[in-house]
């Protein structure tokens, strides 16, 4: 199955340490928003799309780059690191799988875990959440990818 993920990681490697151990799980290619080739994505199997949290959205780079995508067919799924707790009547992810799914794509699941945080107000303080992802959330991604891989979709 080809697999590639698009990643927007700008902090602190969080998101890119999810996004590498879920491509281990999947075999795919990990790539920048910048460097995402088109025609890889249209004849990829499957295409993850995962960035960091800012002001409870994902970066802007990846959400312009989903916007920007021309419509098109395939498997989709979104991932993203954050040091709060996501709300679950307002998912982090919610507005980027609803870009997909308005482009044609079948998003199979999300994945969200905590990470460390040095936003403005934690700063102040050296950062929160300073283990994470840890290993527990790597396992998790990693079983999250493994579940798509496999065509299980994800947990419920």
């Amino acid at each position: 199955m080809k697999t590639v993920i698009v990643c927007a990681s700008v902090s602190h490697g969080n998101t890119r340490r999810v996004a590498d151990t879920m491509a281990q799980a999947l075999g795919a290619n990990v790539v920048s928003p910048e460097q995402a080739d088109l025609a890889e994505l249209a004849g990829a199997d499957l295409v993850g799309f995962g960035s960091g949290v800012f002001y409870s959205r994902l970066h802007p780079r990846l959400t312009n780059f989903v916007k920007a995508l021309p419509s098109g067919r395939g498997r989709a799924f979104v991932f993203a690191t954050s040091g709060l707790p996501e709300l679950p009547l307002a998912p982090f992810t919610r507005p980027v799988v609803q870009l997909l799914e308005g482009k044609g794509f079948e998003v199979d699941g999300s994945f969200s875990c905590r990470a460390f945080d040095t936003w403005t107000p934690f700063k102040l303080v050296g950062g929160i959440n300073k283990e994470r992802p840890n290993a527990g959330d790597l396992a998790a991604s990693r079983a999250f990818a493994e579940r798509l891989r496999d065509g299980r979709g994800p947990a419920s």
